[in-house]
């Protein structure tokens, strides 16, 4: 058995908890993350209290003083987190009260660990939130500027992971840019709901001493104080909405180091990443290995699975607190260790990429590339394009047989499919010819990808700007 009952909550209990109960049931060894945000609610709430009146001006100075210091033992290492005091709340109250007496009894009037943790929570997300946009903002810095830099150098576009038709590095990498503004996106829209403060709710009906949750909010910087109590204190909307867009954000990353670990491969040889990225073999001293988006891939499940926890933690739980919600920090506090870290990794690795442009120039002419072309080609003399399409076809096979790209052949070879073709065909048929046609909006013509990549600056700016 333990010492003694939680002195928080003991006064009806006739006998002290399980050692193992107590232990089992205890969140301090992993919320003591949120210390620093429960000593900013904790001090936001006794100012508010001194100015309603419920706590005198001296009360209030004793209770931050003792916050504060508390906040020191803290950051240095030498504060003693107790397991039976079971919460990082608890104890920070009772070291509190140790160091003013019982002044510090006082600080918790008006609220309960369930509106408490509620808010500590959104503290932590709403700072969390900031360091990964940061972190975003200089991925996508970094990728607009190298899209720019190599918006002239052409590679094979794909799909079924097939040579379908040339574009431009720089269109590829703006590719990347466009799904993380959508992230980008999600997480500043997810940053207005988490900035909602449930202090004030108390356990789940509020409480009858006259406070003014307005001045908390302000003192917080939340948006504004949560409008029900009920619910105040059982949303954890905030926390699956935050690992949804994680988990769309490293789907993406995932997608984008899947091509990196390819492009890197001898069959590709599409890039170069420096060393500082990789790592080598024990056995085979030629592998320089592309670990650290390999490493991003894989934790994309991990991400994943926080998801379904924390949608499967709150499917069944009936209003308002419930022990459950416990269960909502590890999974939250690693989802957003882990968007973080990827991010970090990302915006480190993406800019120093080095594209071998010969292997990709090399790479765009095999597998006809330039079909499509030849294809409009024909329609703009007035052949119908299932026609073209037919020539092109036998034109392509043609080129399998004798081993030649379309660009290689001879007018006399191409005229033996179409009369119509003529000698401005290999306009056409070049890959800058290619990806320079594509000249409109969206399209892989060099002067568009420059254009995409400044609209792309400009906008991020404001995005920055309205942050």
């Amino acid at each position: 058995m333990s010492q003694a009952t939680n002195q928080s909550w003991g006064g009806r209990f006739s006998e002290p908890t399980d050692a193992f109960v107590a232990r089992f049931t205890a969140s301090v060894t992993f919320d003591q993350r949120l210390a620093r945000q429960d000593i900013q609610g904790s001090i936001a709430h006794a100012t508010m209290l001194a100015r309603v009146g419920v706590l005198t001006d001296d009360e209030r100075d004793t209770i931050i003083t003792g916050l504060t210091e508390i906040q020191g033992e803290i950051e240095r290492g030498e504060f003693n987190w107790s397991i039976p005091l079971e919460d990082v709340h608890m104890n920070i109250e009772a070291r509190l009260t140790d160091k003013i007496g019982i002044t510090g009894k006082k600080l918790h009037t008006g609220r309960s660990r369930n509106d408490q943790v509620a808010t500590d929570i959104r503290l932590f997300m709403r700072d969390e939130i900031d360091v990964i946009e940061a972190e975003l903002v200089r991925l996508r810095e970094g990728m607009i500027e190298l899209a720019d830099r190599e918006a002239d150098t052409i590679m094979p576009g794909f799909t079924h992971l097939q040579t379908a038709q040339p574009v431009t590095f720089g269109h590829h990498l703006l590719a990347w840019q466009e799904m993380l503004t959508r992230d980008h996106e999600r997480l500043l829209d997810c940053r207005k709901r988490v900035n909602v403060m449930p202090l004030g709710a108390a356990a789940l009906a509020g409480t009858t001493y006259p406070i003014d949750r307005h001045v908390t909010a302000e003192l917080l910087g939340f948006d504004r104080p949560a409008e029900n109590s009920l619910d105040a204190v059982s949303d954890r909307d905030f926390a699956i909405e935050f690992t949804s867009f994680a988990s769309i954000l490293l789907m993406h990353l995932s997608r984008m180091s899947e091509e990196l670990v390819l492009w890197t491969s001898a069959q590709f040889d599409f890039i170069d990443l420096p060393d500082r990225f990789c790592t080598g073999s024990s056995i085979m001293p030629q592998k320089k290995n592309p670990d650290v988006p390999e490493l991003v891939r894989g934790k994309t499940g991990r991400v994943y699975g926080h998801l379904m926890a924390l949608l499967t933690l709150m499917k069944s739980q009936p209003l308002a607190y419930n022990k459950d919600n416990q269960e909502d920090k590890e999974p939250l506090f690693d989802a957003v260790d882990t968007v973080r870290d990827c991010l970090k990794a990302f915006a480190d690795m993406v800019p120093a990429i080095e594209p071998k442009k010969d292997s990709m120039y090399e790479a765009a002419r095999r597998g006809f590339s330039t079909a499509t072309d030849l294809a409009d080609y024909l329609v703009r003399k007035g052949v119908a394009f299932r026609d073209a399409h037919e020539i092109v076809g036998q034109s392509v096979a043609y080129g399998l047989k004798t081993k030649k790209d379309l660009s290689e052949m001879t007018l006399e070879e191409l005229q033996q499919f179409s009369a119509t073709i003529e000698q401005d065909v290999f306009e056409v048929l070049t890959l800058e010819g290619s990806v320079a046609a594509r000249n409109h909006i969206g399209g892989t013509a060099p002067e568009q990808v420059r254009a995409a990549a400044s609209r792309a600056r400009e906008a991020l700016a404001a995005l920055k700007g309205d942050a």
